[in-house]
């Protein structure tokens, strides 16, 4: 199938997407989507800060292969995307472990395209989410087509969050615990680039004591990891670069 100039009724879907009244009916609309594109694939997935997940999208078979993987833990594209604040064309992030590139061999061979294309988003609370396009087809195809479809599919994958949120069960504001002045020096110096032995030598401290302020925070901010704290830290607004 062969894409479309630009993203289809634009209008008609953001119409669908806001009247949806269940988590159910963004399934519908993002099979729709991938159609229309005439691409392979269209996932969103979304993780909160209690770590409750909620994904819609059209892998099938290999959403199901990739948990029982265990993928999650060494997927470049969500590694990835924790670190950037702007679109990522997969071929831009790092493939150059064993884990990586035998992940990406199982991906296509499961279907999922040698080309993919994620928007990072970052909501309320520490929500965190990805809406991804992938599709088997040259680079110069595949770089012509996100850069036209560019701005729209940014904006379709923020309804598409927006709408999520809202249709979250049980969804209420929750209150963050702050961080010291040392844990907001620390996750500032790692955002910015910084190594721990750097960042412990800025601030005069040894790598064991950075180390505890940075486990203190992420546990404060209920993240998975160093980069996912720094992530949230920086979408609340507890540091700043």
């Amino acid at each position: 199938m062969g894409f479309m100039a630009n993203v289809p009724r634009l209008d008609g879907l953001i119409e669908r997407l806001e009247s949806a009244d269940a988590l159910d009916d963004l399934q519908g609309i993002i099979e729709e989507l991938r159609d229309d594109l005439g691409v392979d694939h269209v996932v969103y997935h979304w993780v909160n800060s209690n770590g409750q997940q909620y994904g819609c999208g059209t892998y099938g078979d290999w959403a199901v292969r990739y948990a029982e993987k265990g993928y999650l833990r060494i997927d470049p594209v969500v590694q990835g995307c924790f670190q950037r604040f702007h679109p990522v064309d997969w071929k831009r992030l790092d493939w150059s472990g064993k884990a990586a590139r035998a992940f990406l061999r199982d991906a296509i061979e499961h279907g999922v395209g040698n080309q993919g294309f994620s928007i990072p988003i970052r909501g309320p609370n520490g929500q965190f989410a990805l809406f991804t396009l992938s599709h088997n087809c040259d680079d110069d195809t595949w770089e012509a087509f996100t850069e036209d479809n560019r701005r729209d599919l940014i904006l379709v994958a923020h309804y598409f969050n927006q709408k999520a949120l809202e249709l979250e069960p049980g969804r209420t504001p929750e209150a963050a615990q702050p961080l010291s002045p040392r844990e907001i020096e620390a996750m500032t110096l790692l955002a910015v680039g910084y190594n721990r032995a750097q960042a412990a030598d800025t601030l005069s401290i040894s790598e064991h004591t950075l180390r505890v302020y940075v486990e203190s925070a992420r546990f404060k901010l209920g993240a998975m990891n160093t980069t996912h704290a720094v992530a949230r830290a920086l979408s609340r607004g507890l540091i700043v670069v």
